[in-house]
């Protein structure tokens, strides 16, 4: 059943509108399925299709309530565009929100209060353009108690926590795992593309927590959920700046091994044809961020890497 989350009147007879899609059986345990946060973020579009196809193809197979909200940010999507366009703000930078605010503050307001006290929220993030990441959840120290068991569920391939804790202060992971609703921030990919078999992936990890919370009857088969590699943050994670400004040239794929001096890539100048710089690993460890976009500035992100 289609609803309307909130529904906002806008100039020249347009209607601004967050919808949902309600999908129930019986009295039983909610999960939520939430994404579009940043309209260049393209992943969870995926997501949702697939998750409502699994549940219309075997209804029988629900025990309990799945909302899918495939679209927070409807203006960033329909403009290709992280923020809100006119408005120069972050979605994710305004919750809970405010019913007497701005009508972006009512909006995250009313999402906030249509998502709290959900048994699980999934919010479905893709990197930006700039950086290709592999599947992860991301979750806040002071949150990870609760939350990396069910992290762990989804088999997704790695599992981050964060100390920066006053960068997530008004997110929505944040805003709802304060008042006790779970919520499981997931990246994967980059901006503006879908990558099929890592949607599939973290499909089958959803399909696992409904599962396990009772929501849903079957379990997805054991192959496919793997074991997660979880990283304590701080300084286990080796962060690659660039050096100079230039064009960054890599062969390399994220998702890989790499060994501490080994060559990552090179940032050029095609005016000169020097290399400017040559990237190398500075640790032993797990490759699981890089740069995407091949023009760099001086501090630009390169990559990241989870020391082993």
């Amino acid at each position: 059943m289609i609803q309307n989350v909130t529904a906002l009147e806008m100039p020249v007879d347009e209607e601004f509108r967050i919808q949902k899609n309600h999908l129930s059986r019986g009295k039983g345990k909610r999960i939520c399925i939430v994404t579009g946060t940043h309209g260049d973020e393209l992943e969870g579009q995926y997501v949702c299709y697939l998750i409502a196809k699994m549940v219309q193809e075997s209804p029988e197979k629900l025990t309990g309530v799945v909302d899918i909200y495939p679209c927070l940010n409807p203006l960033g999507m329909d403009a290709m565009q992280r923020g809100v366009p006119a408005f120069d703000l972050d979605m994710n930078r305004i919750f809970p929100g405010n019913s007497r605010g701005s009508m972006i503050e009512k909006v995250a307001h009313d999402i906030y209060t249509d998502l709290s006290g959900a048994d699980m929220v999934i919010d479905i993030h893709a990197s930006n353009i700039f950086l290709r990441e592999i599947p992860q959840v991301r979750i806040s120290e002071m949150c990870a108690d609760t939350l990396v068991p069910y992290a762990k569920m989804l088999g997704i391939d790695f599992i981050w926590i964060h100390q920066a804790a006053t960068v997530l202060e008004a997110t929505l992971a944040h805003s709802l795992n304060s008042i006790g609703t779970p919520c499981l921030v997931a990246e994967m990919g980059v901006g503006g593309r879908i990558s099929h078999s890592m949607c599939q992936h973290l499909v089958d990890g959803i399909q696992n927590i409904m599962y396990n919370l009772g929501i849903w009857s079957e379990a997805p088969s054991a192959d496919k959920i793997g074991e997660s590699i979880v990283n304590q943050g701080g300084d286990s994670v080796a962060f690659l700046n660039a050096e100079v400004s230039g064009v960054f040239i890599t062969e390399i794929h994220n998702d890989v091994r790499v060994e501490r001096g080994q060559t990552i890539g090179q940032i050029i100048s095609p005016l000169t044809g020097m290399v400017l710089s040559n990237v190398v690993a500075p640790c032993d460890g797990l490759l699981f961020t890089i740069r995407a976009y091949p023009i760099v500035y001086e501090g630009s992100l390169l990559g990241r890497i989870h020391k082993l």
